[in-house]
């Protein structure tokens, strides 16, 4: 069986773009007939997802693989850092929670082992697929880390793939950052980048034509595209840098004010990307309680480290004036994961999973009690919600390394693939959930935000369909790169590599 085509994208720094271009790339392929697969060797992120067979990988691999209309599995992501504390994260190996490592200890300890992973995911990929869409990370120009890298450069030897570089524009200096890029290669390196894409292009395309005559000259390196910034794309992200765009929302006045509390070690993010959707919802991401004034929700998202997460609402005063603004009634509060755990009377840390603290109370806004185990939880998972007197199907994901027990006044949220799961309060008006992406189901959101217009006087609105929106995105994202990238001159080019990489 003949093995995969691979392309390569990599950027001169992070948030280039590249997985945004990857994710088009797994589109168009799929879009042409190939079946096509996204690879990232090493990811680290805070925003994962959980594979059919309840594997974790990074995030921005599963929506690829979701672009590409394939399922999503381990060996796209065989390795996954999840920052913890200071200078420590998680590692995911193959979709399973490997240990804790410091940063250099990984770095000195677990590369020969790393790689070996590494090799056996992508031989995997490539016997399996007509297409490899692979993603470096950061910048394969660092030149303190390659002697040990395993995501840029080495990643394209192994997998004998062609580079394109990507470039973003819109924080300035583009050429300079391309070109520095280039100049830091190995020179056998630099003979894999088949050219380079301009990423987030804002105005007139034809005031930047002097500039890439200019580098193509100077570098001999052909420039495949000028991608012009795309807006309101509603694909999920993964780095915690797409957080910008919650600004956005934040700056215009809405009829509902809803505040997501942005603690350091917030992680699945993409549960809020759903409000965004609300047309009449303003949506802030809040650090300190003089941020917060009385919104309509407050929503506490996923956290790495729930424990140092919510001390840290703590000391900025924010737990207290959430408790408060619940006893006056003034607000809905929704917690989810480490948000859900957060709001219950104690979180238990017997085994020094997240710190060397055994016990730290809770917001005790719902009647649970968490302990924190050593064994995590990842599944796909479905039930039955009940709440403001209907029932609504729902489905997401449990990421997790705690167990939640209830108290006197339980009252389950979810009935889950036969367990009771989540928990409400007797009004409720605060209820929590271990489901990640439960703002995702379109019925129970739309009803959710429905009473709250109620309650304003507000008239109540229709349902949004978010999930298929996100279908749309994919296609509205390849046709976009399909009209300002040179997409038949890529595949002629990855084909010539592949003939003449034997002098590489």
């Amino acid at each position: 069986m003949a093995k995969a085509l691979p392309i390569m994208f990599q950027g001169t720094h992070s948030d280039a773009g590249k997985s945004v271009i990857a994710t088009a790339f797994c589109r168009i392929f799929a879009q042409d007939g190939w079946k096509t697969a996204p690879f990232k060797s090493q990811n680290m992120s805070l925003n994962s997802y959980v594979t059919p067979d309840g594997k974790e990988i990074g995030r921005a691999q599963g929506i690829q693989a979701e672009a590409a209309g394939v399922p999503a599995r381990a060996e796209m992501n065989p390795i996954l850092l999840k920052p913890s504390r200071a200078n420590e994260s998680q590692i995911v190996v193959l979709g399973r929670p490997y240990g804790n490592m410091p940063a250099f200890a990984y770095r000195n300890e677990f590369f020969h082992q790393g790689l070996a992973v590494i090799k056996q995911s992508l031989d995997t990929l490539m016997n399996e697929y007509d297409r490899l869409v692979i993603e470096g990370a950061g910048s394969p120009a660092e030149v303190n880390l390659n002697d040990r890298e395993l995501v840029n450069m080495r990643i394209a030897r192994l997998a004998n793939a062609p580079v394109v570089l990507i470039g973003d524009i819109e924080r300035g200096g583009v050429f300079a950052s391309l070109v520095g890029t280039l100049a830091l290669l190995a020179p056998e390196d630099r003979k894999r980048v088949i050219g380079v894409i301009i990423n987030k292009f804002h105005g007139d395309v034809s005031l930047l034509e002097p500039g890439l005559d200019w580098f193509e000259r100077y570098t001999g390196v052909p420039v495949l595209g000028v991608v012009p910034y795309l807006p309101d794309l509603a694909i999920d992200a993964e780095d915690s840098l797409a957080l910008q765009r919650f600004a956005l929302s934040a700056d215009r006045e809405r009829a509902i004010d809803v505040a997501v509390i942005r603690y350091p070690k917030i992680a699945n993010f993409t549960d809020i990307d759903p409000l965004l959707a609300e047309s009449d919802c303003r949506v802030r991401l809040v650090t300190h309680v003089d941020e917060l004034g009385e919104p309509d929700v407050i929503v506490l998202p996923g956290s790495k480290n729930t424990i140092e997460d919510l001390i840290y609402m703590k000391k900025r005063g924010l737990a207290s004036r959430i408790v408060s603004l619940v006893h006056e009634g003034k607000t809905r509060v929704v917690g989810l994961c480490g948000g859900y755990q957060m709001l219950g009377a104690a979180i238990r840390d017997p085994y020094g999973v997240e710190t060397p603290l055994p016990e730290v109370k809770g917001l005790g806004l719902l009647p649970i009690e968490t302990t924190l185990e050593r064994t995590k939880i990842t599944i796909r998972a479905e039930g039955m919600l009940t709440w403001a007197g209907e029932r609504f199907s729902v489905q997401g994901y449990e990421i997790h390394m705690g167990r939640s027990t209830p108290l006197p006044g339980y009252a389950p949220l979810v009935e889950a693939d036969g367990r009771q799961e989540g928990a409400k309060s007797m009004d409720e008006h605060v209820f929590g959930t271990y489901m990640h992406d439960l703002f995702h189901n379109d019925a129970f959101r739309t009803a959710f935000f429905n009473a709250i217009r109620r309650q304003k006087g507000l008239s109540p609105s229709g349902s949004v369909r978010f999930r298929s929106l996100k279908a749309e995105a994919f296609d509205r994202l390849a046709a976009h790169v399909r009209q300002h990238v040179a997409i038949e001159r890529i595949e002629q080019m990855m084909h010539e590599f592949q003939k003449r990489s034997s002098v590489l």
